[in-house]
């Protein structure tokens, strides 16, 4: 009887935006703890990123600047990652922003907001996967998985601009899964509200009573959604351009 682990990452590479804090450093985590070597993307937390390598597992994991505003820095990164590991095998696009303004002040929600919103969330994502797919296709099993949210379907969340463009997400990753197949899955990850510090002003009681309001009754982890990261790459190998919620039922 073989004792090798058929959902083992050994050998791969994956690329992690915002991968130092939140749902990116539990998937960096589960990534590296499967085998692969990981590039730890980050935009504000490269302290953050540095002590995250230094607790992985196994090693080659490297931190990277890569912010999602800046196209010509991304496929810098891209290059760099081609030269330094000759290969990538997964992108997991975890990296976001939003700030939080109630639905019903039209006017808080300003164009500036807007745009970052909008720029972070949507061309960021593209700006990321344009770069990486030429890596990506000669993988020849490449994947990629976009963290979205429920706010994306139900028009709820922090802001009415950060369901827009999670919602963008969700349209941009179904088409994208249409063109990059065979070579490359598109797999989407769609969170409910998360245990994390992601939204600025968002406090436990929120996030408690959240919890509640779903018929599971529990607070999701920035683990929870990475496992079904994990489960989007090793285990779902024939679902593509799909959306896999982790939202303990809060859709119902």
């Amino acid at each position: 009887m073989t004792t090798d682990n058929p959902f083992s990452l050994a050998g791969k590479v994956a690329v992690v935006t915002g991968g130092s804090s939140g749902i990116g450093a539990a998937s960096v985590r589960l990534l590296a703890g499967a085998g692969a070597q990981v590039v730890v993307g980050y935009n504000k937390g490269a302290d953050r990123a540095a002590a995250l390598i230094a607790e992985l597992p196994g090693n080659g994991h490297q931190a990277m600047y890569l912010p999602l505003e800046d196209s010509a820095q991304i496929r810098k990164v891209a290059t760099a990652v081609n030269e330094g590991f000759g290969r990538t095998d997964i992108l997991i696009n975890s990296a976001g922003f939003t700030r939080m303004v109630a639905h019903h002040d039209l006017d808080a929600l300003d164009d500036d907001l807007i745009d970052a919103v909008l720029t972070a969330n949507v061309r960021g994502p593209f700006a990321t996967i344009r770069a990486f797919v030429p890596l990506l296709r000669a993988s020849g099993d490449g994947v990629i998985v976009n963290i979205s949210s429920g706010a994306a379907q139900n028009g709820t969340g922090s802001s009415i601009i950060y369901g827009a463009s999670k919602a963008a997400l969700n349209t941009m990753s179904m088409a994208l899964a249409r063109v990059l197949g065979p070579e490359i899955r598109v797999v989407i990850v769609a969170p409910g509200m998360v245990h994390t510090g992601f939204v600025p002003g968002r406090t436990e009681e929120m996030m408690a009573q959240a919890a509640l309001a779903t018929p599971l009754k529990r607070a999701i982890e920035a683990h929870d959604v990475a496992l079904a990261v994990m489960a989007s790459i090793t285990h779902l190998t024939h679902t593509t351009g799909s959306i896999v919620p982790v939202d303990a039922g809060r859709h119902l």
